[in-house]
């Protein structure tokens, strides 16, 4: 029996964990109330206490517009934390998995991001989330990071719930058509953790569901799906000002992590077509 630590266990990423655990994973699921990532001496009496053989990361400050007026909160959580649950896996020699963000890279590139460009944050969470990465990397050789991005699935509040409420209630919505990203399934990403984690891959790897889209063809694709006939309208990032700026095209290639699995990831439209149809 492999025992195993998740932190961030309300949130959503940890819920799809929760419900795709192996038959032979043992999980002492935690939230803030059990595990606050940003004490130190809680953390590491946790983890010492339960001798995890695997740490599984889930717990982040994802707001990421309120990231911008509350910089000391995200980096606290989301590079300061995520240093300190390597810490303590390094010191039990336990594998620490953990996840970051597309918002590291700055949307400049034309072609996907592989694991090694050169990040460039433009906002507070990708800054935080960065740091994040290299806390981890610094306190730990023993670690899986996984970059992912457009997440969506049960258990929390994303843009497929967004579009689908707002999608019921008006006859039109606005969506912006010049950021593009892959949406990505929490049950996909874990599946293909899980096989990572099962391959003892280490080191950096981007887990998103193939092909890309922008959000506006994403919310399309929503509405039909749900046999909605709500229009979709296309619109410009500058229409809708948001306190943090966003990568206007920040696919992440699947490449390596294919490769190694050697399978590729299911596409992103056959994904939502299952999570929305049910």
């Amino acid at each position: 029996m492999i025992k195993v630590l998740l932190s961030g266990s309300k949130g959503m990423l940890a819920h799809a964990f929760l419900k795709k655990k192996p038959n032979d994973w043992s999980i002492l699921a935690t939230d803030i109330e059990e595990l606050d990532i940003r004490n130190r001496v809680q953390v590491h009496k946790t983890v010492g206490d339960y001798g995890p053989n695997l740490i599984i990361n889930c717990a982040a400050f994802t707001r990421v517009d309120d990231c911008e007026t509350e910089r000391e909160l995200a980096f606290s959580i989301n590079a300061k934390g995520a240093g300190t649950m390597a810490e303590s896996a390094r010191e039990i020699e336990a594998k620490l998995v953990h996840f970051s963000t597309d918002y590291i890279f700055d949307g400049t590139k034309k072609s996907p991001y592989l694991e090694d460009d050169p990040p460039n944050p433009i906002s507070v969470y990708g800054s935080s989330k960065l740091a994040g990465e290299r806390n981890v990397r610094n306190a730990s050789e023993n670690h899986l990071l996984i970059r992912t991005q457009w997440l969506y699935g049960d258990g929390g509040n994303h843009f497929v719930k967004t579009i689908l409420n707002l999608a019921k209630e008006r006859d039109s919505i606005k969506v912006v058509n010049d950021q593009f990203g892959s949406p990505t399934w929490t049950e996909d990403l874990v599946d293909a953790t899980i096989a990572l984690i099962h391959k003892e891959s280490i080191g950096t790897y981007h887990v998103v569901n193939s092909g890309e889209c922008s959000w506006y063809d994403f919310a399309r694709e929503i509405v039909k799906e749900a046999g909605l006939s709500t229009k979709v309208i296309p619109c410009s990032t500058a229409e809708f000002p948001r306190p943090a700026k966003r990568p206007s095209y920040s696919v992440l290639s699947v490449d390596k992590t294919s490769n190694v699995l050697g399978q590729v990831i299911p596409g992103w439209k056959d994904s939502l077509r299952t999570m929305v149809r049910g």
